[in-house]
This record gives C-alpha cells, structure tokens and sequence, in this order.
C-alpha cells in the first residue's frame, strides 16, 4: 500500500518538468529557421554552426552557474530566474534587428536551458519517492520531446500561413510573413510565460530545506507528499544522516574530490558528453536540411521532421513506463545496440542508396528507427542518473559539472555538423556517430551501479563508501 500523495508528486514533477518543454522548444525551433535566417544574413557554413551554437553557449554558462545558484538560491527561485530568461530570449528574436542581436538574445535563452537542464530535474529528484523516481524524473524528458514536437509543428504551420497571402499588418507581417522565422522562435514565449506563473506556486525542495536546517518547513511540504507520519520524519532523519558523513568539510568542490564521489563525477561527465556523440542532437537540428540534400522538398522536410520528434515523444512516454521496471541499464543495453544499427543504416543509404535507386522513406524509416532507440534509452535514462548519483550537499554542483561536459558536447555537435556533413559526407557522419555508441555502452556496463529502487540516500552511500 503507497504512504505517498500521488496527485501531488505528479503535478509538482509536471510543474518543474514544464523546464524541459522549454529546452526541447529552443532546441529544436532552430531546425526550421536556418535556411531563412542564412538567406537573410548571408551566413556561411560556420555562421549556421554559431547561430544554432550560440544558445548552447549559453547553456554551458548556464549549467556553470544553475548548480551553485540551485544551492544558494534555492531550487525554486532558480526555475523562477530561468523562466525569465527565456521569455526575454524569446521576445528579443522575435524582434531582432541584427544577426549580432538574435545571436545575443539565443545565448540569453541558452543560459536559462542550462540553468533549467540542473536544476528541474534536481527538484524532482528531490520530491520523489524512490519507486516512482525514474518515471517522474522522466517527464523532464518527456517535456522536452513535447517541446521538440511543438516546435517542429510550429515550424511546419508557420511555413505554411506564410504561403497564404494573408494580411495582419506591418509588425505582424513580419513577424509571421515575410520573416516566418521571427514568429517560429517568438511563440516561444506562451509556454516560457507559463512556466513561470506555474513555478510561484509550487514548493521549495523539502530536502534542500533540510540542508538549510529550515526542518519545520521541510516537515510541513513531506507532510503533502507522504500520508504517514512516520515516513515524514524517516526522510527528514535519513537526510540528516548522510549530510552527518561530510559535516567537516567546508568546500562543495573539496567534497567533489573525495575518491568515491570523483569516481561518480568523472562517470557521469563521461555519459554526458558521450551521448551527445551519438548523433542525436545533429538529427534535432539539422533533420531537415538533411533531409533536403537528400532530395526531399523543403515543406516535406519539415513534415519529416515532425513525424521524427514524434516518434521521439511517444517512445519517452513508453520508457517513462518501464524506467523503474526493466531498470536505467537494461533501458541503455537495448537501445543503444538499436542505434549502433539504425545510424549504420542510415550511412548505408547515403553510400549507396541513390545507385540502388532506394526511395527516401527508406532514410525517414531508418532516422525513426535510430530515434525511437535512442528516446527509449540514453534520453530516458541521462537526466534520471545523473539527478540520482550525487551525494545531497555536493548534488547541485556535481550535476553542473557534468551538465556541463553535456552541453559542452551539445556545442560541439551543433557547430561542427555542417562542416561533418561538407567534408567527410553523411555517411562518414554517420558512422562516427555509430562508433561513439561503443564506449558508452562500456562505461554504462562496467561503472554505472543500478539506482533503480533505491532511495537517493542509500545511492549516496554506495558512492561515499567506495
């Protein structure tokens, strides 16, 4: 029989998770504009990497600072600071009068990413109860393969009303006609909107009160989510006990070099930047221009796109189901070997797809299947382990580290993919990536304990006893 408020946990993980929609939405709105905003600013190959790289820039600041803020702030007034500065990134592009401008506004966007990629699912971590971790932690991801999918339809339905001929006005126009682009990242602004007036009425941490020794008001928010009394105050007790284990040091990043937690820092580095190897945000960014070398006409592009992010959202949904059944490993195991196949395939038809004469459903069944294998495993499972490895005291920086490395390879990926794509060809692209995938799958094997079921502070034991 459950001791827990199940109604309350889910909306306070909807709440924080409402961050990852607005990640996903940034990161994949991009994938429509490139072409106009290149036109319009006459852009190189190098000038596309910055404007789709300049937000995750933005991120890597982000993640340096949202852990340390996320500590001394609070994880609450932390969501508050990054929903702000998205509904300012927002506006500014969509109002934009230079490529200096948009660039500027994308990074200030990038900075609320990175600050919320730490801190929402730090906060939903921190909510929940250890058998139900991994499917709520899981609808961050899931809200940022919702946002993915918003963006690519807004994208799509944004083309096609700046087809129509129809008249708003000069501003309106535009925004929303002549410069289609400017309304496809400004309607980001709506849900950026919401989630800040949704964030002033959820709760603080109970387990980041407890390291403020706020007690009291860490007991009043357990007492909402757990019906039995007792239960309360196990939790309460419990976190009090690990955070006993490091009462002598004074320095977060001196207790991120004790062996067993360094141990856990460098592997969660390694899963984070490695995974962004494996291609995924590369299909995210740029699918559609992918897509069109490949032969496809530019609206069908679009429309391929969509089918791709959401193909990506309803395989999130289906692993959100299984995280805390099959476990965070086996999830990996099985996805991963799926996406070593599909981006062999994929390399398989730009090499010899045309001289077999290989229609290009083949390649959009081959990206889904590559995609449906990875939402299944390392987009599932990266933010549930890397918000559940860390000891309380030290969890908000060793996350910033690690997120750290993620967007720093997020960055890369979003740079260096044109000039992969111009100089050793989709198929080598491709390939590259399938060889990424083998030392994830090693360290994942070897290093990465299963977390699946266990509370965060005997996790925290298994690392602090190494």
């Amino acid at each position: 029989m459950k001791n827990y408020n199940w109604g309350y946990l889910l909306f306070l993980s909807i709440a924080a998770a409402m961050g990852g929609f607005l990640f996903g939405y940034d990161e994949a709105v991009v994938s429509g504009t490139i072409s106009d905003v290149a036109a319009q600013f006459q852009l190189n190959a190098m000038d596309k990497g910055w404007f789709v790289g300049s937000a995750l820039v933005g991120a890597i600041v982000g993640v340096l600072f949202g852990g340390v803020l996320g500590d001394k702030a609070g994880r609450k007034n932390t969501m508050i600071l990054s929903a702000v500065l998205f509904c300012v990134s927002m506006i500014g592009c969509a109002l934009a009068s230079s490529f200096f401008a948009l660039v500027s506004y994308r990074i200030i966007g990038g900075v609320g990413i990175g600050v919320a990629s730490i801190v929402c699912p730090l906060y939903i971590s921190e909510i929940s109860v250890p058998e139900r971790r991994g499917l709520l932690v899981s609808l961050y991801q899931l809200a940022v393969t919702i946002g993915v999918v918003g963006a690519y339809v807004v994208n799509n339905y944004l083309l096609i009303f700046s087809q129509s001929g129809a008249e708003l006005g000069e501003s309106l126009n535009r925004i929303f006609i002549s410069e289609a682009w400017r309304g496809m990242l400004g309607m980001g602004f709506l849900p950026s909107f919401i989630f800040l007036a949704v964030v002033l009425f959820i709760p603080e941490s109970p387990r980041w009160l407890i390291t403020q020794d706020r007690l009291s008001r860490a007991g009043d928010i357990f007492s909402k989510i757990y019906t039995d009394k007792t239960e309360i105050q196990r939790q309460i007790a419990a976190t009090r006990e690990v955070m006993a284990t490091t009462a002598g040091e004074e320095s977060e990043f001196k207790l991120l070099l004790q062996p067993g937690i360094f141990k856990a820092l460098l592997i969660g580095v390694a899963i984070a930047i490695l995974g962004q190897f494996m291609g995924v945000n590369a299909v995210l960014y740029y699918g559609p221009e992918i897509f069109k070398d490949a032969g496809l006409p530019s609206d069908d592009a679009l429309f391929y796109q969509v089918l791709v992010g959401l193909a990506n959202m309803i395989t999130t949904v289906l692993a959100m189901f299984i995280i805390d059944r099959v476990g965070r490993k086996a999830l990996v195991y099985y996805g991963v070997s799926g996406m070593i196949v599909s981006l062999l395939l994929i390399a398989f038809y730009f090499t010899w797809g045309a001289s077999l004469g290989l229609s290009s459903i083949f390649l959009l069944v081959f990206f889904m299947l590559y995609i449906v294998c990875c939402a299944g495993s390392i987009c599932a499972v990266v933010w549930v382990i890397l918000s559940e490895m860390y000891p309380i005291k030290v969890r908000a920086v060793a996350m910033s580290v690690a997120g750290l490395s993620l967007w720093i390879g997020t960055y890369l990926i979003g740079q260096l993919t044109p000039w992969l794509l111009e100089n050793i060809t989709p198929a080598g692209t491709f390939l590259l990536f399938a060889a990424m995938c083998v030392p994830y799958m090693l360290i994942m094997w070897r290093l990465v304990p299963e977390t699946t079921g266990k509370s965060l502070e005997e996790i925290e034991q298994y690392w602090t006893k190494k």
